[in-house]
């Protein structure tokens, strides 16, 4: 029995994703060091050089429903303010009082009518605009209304997410996101709902470290020892894909096991087990023949979408089991299919290098007249009817999720290991090269083309 990327390259390729391969980037190697985790010289060059020119992510279209309707953003330094106008467009704004530079709004999310500062009280509108001003008359300068305005903030929104970018002149979402926008454009990702919304605030890891871990599955047969009985994990099945836009994509298949685990066949059943009985599929019929799952559920899939309430006619045959997975340069990681969307993020600390924040959202897919879906994903059945909450905190204070609990475990090892001087640099196989890939992409931000040092 053999596994292989063929089993992905002949899947429909006329239908659904573009799955070509794309041509591999030519690739230095010059050392990937510690003092890039630790170092706050460098940290500092990645904020004014990187971070204020990229496209980021400030939360879901989902959480602002009304007019008047906002929520708050730590992004590095600086809060973000989004909120939903009178004339249901969402902007962005710094959120900074002109007046005398007090934040402006206190509080994490809500509605309100117009943005009042708690100093001096000014008053700003849900479209940014400065309406009202104590002792108008006083400003010998003339009154301020309608001139001294919140700082409006690039912003788009696409496919339920609500996108910004600190560049006043920086190119479009489009242009940025490509090809990956153009991968995603079928998917019903605006549909969903977010199911889960875990914030690790504070980690005592570096946020490269997140971006690095979803940039390879090298690690996957160690760290996740429970994947290998549900997806073909290993880099000789997978497709590895780097595009001249920075953004990479893995493609692994799903729904058969590495060929490690053949002779664990109950093993392998009862992990599938779920998701093959929520598509009327029996797991004890495969015993004996677990390498025809994947292909069985793929066409169990087609022929009970309709009365299941879900159209897969736009997807070729891999995109209904494998594993389709985006890092979107510089620092956000995803796995799509067409029932569900596994969203990743690791966010600078605004002073310190060794520490970042970490996001990690689940995104559900309910088709029509469906309260609750099995996560494969998640390994638990979502509830439409229930609102995820941001449940924050440190590590060991909260649950993160299944799988990536034990993510989080070595990337706190990983940031002391990295800040010792034992380190001498990166030894990588080629399989990691999109962690290389990465770190080029920094360069090319930080010091142009040529890279350079910190």
């Amino acid at each position: 029995m053999k596994s292989s990327k063929k089993d992905i390259v002949k899947s429909n390729p006329s239908v659904g994703v573009d799955i070509t391969k794309a041509p591999e980037p030519k690739l230095g190697n010059k050392p990937i060091l510690g003092d890039r985790y630790t170092s706050k010289e460098f940290m500092k060059l990645e904020w004014e050089r990187l971070w204020t020119k990229v496209w980021q992510v400030a939360g879901l279209e989902q959480q602002l429903e009304k007019p008047g309707d906002f929520f708050t953003f730590d992004f590095g330094p600086e809060n973000i303010l989004c909120v939903k106008g009178e004339d249901s467009n969402i902007r962005c704004f710094y959120n900074v009082c002109q007046h005398r530079g007090n934040q402006l709004v206190q509080i994490e999310e809500g509605n309100l009518e117009s943005f009042s500062c708690a100093y001096h009280a000014w008053k700003f509108g849900l479209d940014g605009k400065l309406n009202w001003v104590p002792d108008e008359e006083d400003f010998v300068q003339g009154s301020p209304c309608g001139k001294r305005n919140l700082i409006e903030i690039k912003s788009e929104v696409w496919q339920g997410f609500i996108w910004f970018n600190l560049d006043p002149q920086c190119d479009s979402l489009k242009n940025y996101l490509e090809p990956v926008m153009t991968h995603l454009e079928n998917y019903p990702i605006s549909e969903m709902k977010r199911t889960h919304w875990v914030t690790v605030e504070e980690g005592n890891w570096n946020w490269k470290c997140v971006q690095d871990n979803f940039n390879e599955s090298y690690h996957t047969p160690y760290v996740h020892p429970g994947l290998k009985y549900i997806a073909d994990e290993k880099y000789y099945a997978c497709q590895f894909d780097l595009y001249e836009s920075m953004h990479c994509r893995m493609l692994m298949p799903g729904f058969i096991p590495s060929k490690s685990v053949y002779d664990e066949e109950d093993k392998v059943l009862e992990s599938l087990g779920p998701h093959m009985e929520y598509w009327d599929m029996k797991p004890e019929d495969y015993k004996g023949k677990l390498l025809e799952i994947r292909g069985d559920i793929q066409k169990q899939k087609r022929d009970l979408a309709k009365n299941k309430g879900y159209d897969f006619a736009k997807f070729n045959d891999g995109q209904l089991t494998d594993h389709y997975h985006y890092t979107i340069f510089p620092n956000i990681s995803f796995s799509v299919k067409p029932d569900g969307m596994q969203w990743l993020r690791g966010t600078p600390h605004p002073t310190d290098p060794t520490k970042c924040f970490f996001d990690y959202w689940y995104l559900t897919w309910f088709p029509e007249n469906i309260k609750e879906y099995y996560s494969p994903m998640l390994s638990k059945m979502t509830d439409i009817s229930v609102k995820a909450k941001n449940v924050r905190g440190k590590v060991g204070e909260i649950d993160v999720g299944a799988g990536i609990e034990e993510d989080v475990a070595i990337w706190q090892s990983q940031q002391k290991g990295l800040s010792s001087r034992g380190y001498i640099g990166d030894c990588m196989p080629a399989q990691e090269n999109r962690i290389r890939f990465f770190h080029e992409n920094i360069d090319r931000y930080l010091f142009g083309d040529s890279g350079g040092d910190a």
